[in-house]
């Protein structure tokens, strides 16, 4: 599971980082194999913006279930403090973390201002990644005479999140890779099978590896399930067309609003390339993307405005998926 820390409107950040602490929990006890966390920065609607804190956080607060990031961008980073946070984290936590490594960077001048980097960083996010990997071996070759400790010698397992040629340079440094189809299928399906195809095996993975990143919603109906994205579906307009991604709004109060014809436009579609609808039909469409992916996980991620709501589906599809809920 990703869980992005999402606000609701009138409610404070501190409380949906509270929430996230206790979904962990939660996610836990349903049987779930990860809970994955995410950074974002100067986002009204998303209050993870600090990963690797957060991710102690629900390590601390849970017993079994692997902790990681979905990613840490690391284009906004230095690769030895990203190596020493995640070495202090698998030391703590040891055989618990995933260090799940993103190129984005920064999405406006003033972030990128803040954190110091410039738009080209991510153009060099296949060197950061070498330059990461390095300390954990002891062989990186950028500064000599550097160790990150106490990441040196442990092997905190490295997922690429990638989208198109990302897949490729996860197939190059023989990593396992994480994507979705935000492009469409077909896209994602090729990077897939050139993964495969040009993979080198590594320390950090003898074989190809996929995970499958996709939103999901189960519901009574297809009609309920889409339901439950609408509030996403929104901020993410929002955000396209006023510049700033906004707390999460009630289906309700979204469905009431006033939307200019390009609000609507990419509010609809928001709403489309879901997995949902009743337990069978997300059987059936999840099911067959695992099949045609050769998927050997799937991230799962739902965002909705009401926290119950949420749990609810996550609660069915650990039933559909028939998860091994700990004693």
């Amino acid at each position: 599971m990703l869980d992005r820390s999402r606000t609701r409107q009138g409610r404070p950040h501190g409380e949906a980082l509270g929430e996230t602490v206790q979904f962990a929990k939660e996610a836990e006890a349903l049987g779930y194999h990860r809970f994955w966390v995410s950074e974002h920065h100067s986002v009204p609607g998303v209050a993870g913006s600090a990963p690797t804190v957060l991710a102690a956080a629900v390590a601390a607060a849970t017993g079994r279930i692997r902790v990681g990031t979905g990613g840490v961008m690391l284009p906004n980073h230095q690769p030895l403090v990203v190596a020493e946070q995640f070495g202090v984290l698998d030391s703590l936590f040891p055989g618990r973390i995933d260090m799940g490594l993103g190129r984005s960077v920064g999405f406006t001048d003033g972030i990128r201002g803040a954190l110091g980097r410039d738009k080209d960083v991510a153009e060099h996010f296949g060197e950061q990644v070498r330059e990461l990997l390095g300390y954990f071996s002891g062989t990186q070759q950028e500064h000599p005479g550097v160790h990150a400790y106490p990441a040196e010698g442990l092997r905190v397992p490295a997922f690429l999140l990638a989208t198109g040629a990302g897949a490729d340079l996860a197939a190059e440094l023989g990593l396992p890779l994480v994507i979705g189809a935000f492009r469409g299928e077909g896209p994602m399906l090729d990077a897939i099978a050139r993964y495969r195809d040009n993979y080198r095996p590594s320390g950090w993975s003898p074989a190809p590896y996929v995970v499958l990143s996709q939103t999901v919603a189960v519901a009574d109906s297809v009609q309920q399930a889409r339901r439950l994205l609408v509030p996403e579906a929104w901020s993410t307009a929002y955000s396209r067309t006023h510049g700033v991604f906004p707390p999460l709004q009630s289906a309700e109060q979204v469905l009431s609003l006033p939307m200019t014809d390009r609000e609507r436009r990419i509010f609809e579609q928001g709403l489309e390339g879901h997995v949902l609808g009743t337990e069978e039909q997300v059987a059936d469409r999840l099911g067959g993307l695992v099949e045609r992916s050769g998927a050997a996980e799937v991230l799962v991620t739902t965002s909705t405005y009401d926290r119950a709501e949420m749990l609810e589906t996550y609660t069915r599809l650990a039933a559909l998926a028939s998860l091994p809920v700990p004693a």
